[in-house]
């Protein structure tokens, strides 16, 4: 698996994990960890996103929106 889809992966399951751990108010220090990381996790997740080799074929002005073809 590549780097960036693992950090993807990885701050959503966190994200899923703090979500139900406020719905079912288990731990509050945890919820509070998660929170205050929260901002460092989403950096990292950026970061990896940006910086992954992903090579793009097209230009903006070829293609602006990349799930259909021009027609």
């Amino acid at each position: 698996m590549k780097n960036y889809l693992t950090s993807v992966g990885i701050v959503t399951g966190i994200l899923i994990l703090f979500v139900t751990l406020i719905q079912i108010n288990i731990s509050h220090f945890l919820i509070w960890l998660i929170f205050l990381a929260g901002p460092f996790l989403i950096g990292w997740m950026v970061w990896a996103v940006l910086t992954a080799p992903v090579e793009i074929n097209e230009t903006f002005d070829e293609q602006w929106y990349q799930d259909r073809l021009k027609e």
